[in-house]
């Protein structure tokens, strides 16, 4: 056995309504990006949540998905995974997936809130100031992803770059910002389109450029739920509009 095996790694994921498939589960999501990005060898399986195998729960009592065991040793709590995981799967055998720019972390993080209030609403008078509520989040982010870096301004330049041409949040390479914000942003888009009729609007150039790009990668589209699992994760969540 040489220094190049890599650990033995398994990713629990929240199974779809099938018991099978990959469900609706922005965490398990984001872990799954990760070891992907990392380019390590993995297992996953999907937990039906129903049927919770005994030997499941001996592995992780009182835990949902996500968790993964890494080497043997079980993992549950989702921010700590991905701390480990950037510490234990580094350069230069893996790439290192931390963003540069601090604020990359934290852009877009209200949006999931906002979005959830909006969905769960049932008073029509209120719909118009959740859906404004959602809207400024969508748009704070909008205006980070069209805001050049530090990086991408050219210092000896007279001219001041105007709009940023940056894939994703923190470069032109996913980071961990991004295995946790696009999940969400993707399950945002997904259940106020079939629930509120609401898209992202056009206008919105910076948002609307980072979903493509991601959906061009396999990283990304490959670890998403069937759009009909996110629907039916949010089927009683998101309430009716009542007249």
């Amino acid at each position: 056995m040489g220094e190049d095996k890599d650990p033995d790694i398994e990713l629990f994921v929240k199974a779809g309504s099938d018991g099978e498939s990959i469900g609706n589960c922005p965490f398990s999501q984001r872990l799954f990006m990760i070891l992907w990005l990392k380019g390590v060898v993995f297992n996953v399986t999907t937990v039906d949540l129903k049927r919770k195998p005994a030997d499941l729960h001996n592995l992780a009592p009182g835990t949902h998905p996500p968790f993964l065991t890494f080497n043997g040793e079980v993992q549950t709590d989702v921010n700590k995974i991905e701390e480990y995981l950037e510490e234990m799967l580094a350069p230069p055998k893996y790439p290192k997936l931390s963003a540069k720019n601090r604020e990359s972390n934290t852009a877009g993080n209200d949006i999931f809130s906002k979005f959830s209030a909006y969905v769960k609403n049932t008073q029509p008078e209120a719909n118009a100031s959740l859906e404004n509520g959602l809207l400024k989040a969508l748009r704070k982010l909008d205006n980070y992803l069209n805001t050049p870096l530090p990086e991408e301004i050219d210092a000896d330049s007279m001219e001041e770059e105007k709009c940023s041409t940056r894939k994703y949040l923190d470069s032109n390479e996913l980071t961990l910002a991004d295995c946790n914000l696009l999940p969400k942003l993707h399950v945002v888009k997904v259940v106020s389109k079939k629930y509120r009729n609401f898209d992202i609007p056009s206008e919105y150039t910076g948002v609307r450029r980072y979903l493509q790009n991601a959906y061009a990668r396999d990283e990304f589209i490959n670890t998403c739920a069937a759009d009909k699992e996110i629907e039916l994760a949010y089927q009683d969540v998101a309430r009716r509009l009542t007249k």
